[in-house]
């Protein structure tokens, strides 16, 4: 008797919540110039299950029994943040913001309190200065049209932000995005003159009204634990007519473990121009059942194919790079190349965003600071056969990234880290059985490689943020609270938030 009564009075509540936000939007702010209610879509609209999906990228909260959302307002004009933002406060709902989706914990979608999304896929405006040296881009673009814009008006120009096309702006910069140009350029966030944010209030604040301070937190803090970001001034940054990328693979039968051993003391002392990438991942063996690993080497270097010939040669001449390997090209097709795609394909693949999420995964991150030994390589690839669908990604760092300060932004991750790691598992069976499993090799991966990483604390990238932290590992809520000291912010993440929290 208890449980349906109880149903059936959340429900209730759930749909007087709705009629109330839904009713303050349509009174207070609705305009024959910027209709709002044209943005916004409930559960009884036949397109609300399109639009929810359309941005989320993790199977892993599509279930039946994911919280969805009371609403989703996919402003269109900024007066329609505003308005949700006011609504949001006076009725009590949390916010979750979301630009592109690829939150991995589902964090900009999912809540476990009332609440609705504000998505901001609508707000994708660019507009490329190359006489001032600036770009104003709006939270809702990705990055792959942002590269688009710029290599329209420029060859000689690009950004340090990601290699994942499909990407949101607003939570890739706020929560201090890397991409390939961080050994020469730094982040995202180290790019960044300006920012137009909404705040609890509903007021729209640029660098100079919101002060130095919040200017300072939302580069790299999570921008949405302190307002709605809708748009960024960023630098164009120079980058030669051409560049050279290549793509190296190295199965174990040919030593990878031993070149990729190499690779993590010639990486990140390579000159800043060049970032060296490695993927370590299985593949099926040459004899029918088996099992194999590979390393891919993948490299962006900021010069010409003899030049970078001469670099390998002279510092990494265990890869054994050929002329053959080397592709020259323009800074933005080497960001289609980076992204997955062959030697050629048009520049217009930069524009293409899913529309319904395909797999189920979960992610996790470490920082290395020494050089992980032998039989800790050992280890990695011993269990790197066992799991199925598991990518881990290196990324180097020094260069620029050993220059700034580590309370230049709330990014702490500066001098002192080799490289990053991401471990990234991924499956499609939606079976119960599969997911808890594979969520425990991925847990069970991340402790094995507890030697071997930052320690006291053990450091994670804001931008993977994973909910296990602080939950199953709580020497590595210090690193969280460290940050928080900084930008009053616990986690942040791809089109992420905790503005919730200050709605409150």
């Amino acid at each position: 008797f208890f449980l349906p009564l109880s149903l059936s009075l959340s429900l209730s509540l759930s749909l007087s919540l709705s009629n109330d936000f839904l009713q303050c939007l349509a009174v207070k702010f609705q305009s024959t110039t910027h209709p709002i209610m044209e943005a916004i879509y409930t559960p009884q609209n036949t397109s609300f299950h399109q639009v929810l999906l359309a941005h989320t990228k993790n199977r892993r909260y599509t279930m039946l029994d994911t919280p969805k959302p009371l609403a989703i307002v996919a402003a269109k004009h900024e007066r329609h943040v505003q308005a949700t933002v006011i609504c949001a406060k006076q009725h009590g709902l949390q916010i979750r913001i979301r630009s592109g989706g690829h939150d991995y914990e589902g964090l900009s979608y999912v809540s476990d309190v009332a609440f609705v999304i504000l998505d901001m896929f609508n707000l994708r405006s660019i507009d490329v200065n190359v006489t001032e040296g600036r770009v104003w881009v709006q939270s809702g673009a990705t990055i792959g049209e942002l590269y688009y814009e710029i290599g329209k008006k420029s060859r000689v120009h690009g950004f340090a932000a990601g290699s994942c096309p499909s990407v949101g702006i607003g939570g890739h910069f706020s929560g201090g995005g890397y991409g390939p140009l961080l050994r020469k350029y730094g982040l995202t966030v180290d790019n960044v003159e300006d920012a137009r944010l909404v705040n609890v209030n509903g007021e729209i604040l640029d660098r100079k009204s919101m002060g130095e301070d919040l200017f300072w937190a939302i580069r790299g803090g999570g921008g949405a634990s302190f307002g709605v970001i809708l748009s960024w001034k960023i630098k164009l940054l120079p980058v030669p007519a051409k560049v050279t990328v290549f793509q190296v693979e190295r199965m174990l039968e040919q030593g990878a473990k031993d070149v990729v051993h190499r690779w993590q003391y010639v990486a990140p002392k390579l000159p800043e121009d060049l970032f060296i990438r490695t993927a370590i991942k299985t593949k099926n063996g040459s004899q029918e059942g088996t099992k194999t690993a590979v390393a891919i080497f993948t490299c962006q270097f900021l010069g010409q194919a003899d030049k970078l010939l001469y670099l390998m040669n002279e510092s990494f001449l265990e890869l054994g790079l050929q002329q053959k390997d080397c592709f020259e090209m323009s800074w933005e097709e080497s960001m289609v190349f980076l992204a997955g795609c062959p030697v050629g394909t048009p520049l217009e693949v930069l524009l293409s965003r899913p529309k319904f999420p395909v797999i189920f995964f979960k992610s996790k991150s470490d920082y290395v600071k020494k050089p992980i030994p032998k039989h800790g390589w050992k280890s990695l690839w011993k269990n790197l056969i066992k799991i199925d669908h598991l990518l881990v990604q290196l990324n180097p760092y020094g260069g620029r990234m050993s220059e700034i300060s580590e309370s230049g932004t709330p990014f702490p991750h500066r001098a002192g880290n080799l490289f990053s790691v991401q471990y990234f598992i991924s499956w499609k069976e939606e079976e119960i059985e599969t997911i808890k499993r594979n969520i425990h090799m991925s847990r069970k991966l991340y402790k094995s490689m507890a030697p071997y990483v930052s320690q006291n604390p053990r450091e994670a990238l804001q931008n993977y943020r994973d909910l296990d932290i602080g939950a199953n590992h709580p020497s590595s809520l210090t690193l969280f609270l460290y940050v928080s000291c900084h930008s009053v912010c616990i986690t942040g993440g791809y089109g992420s938030n905790w503005f919730g929290i200050l709605l409150k």
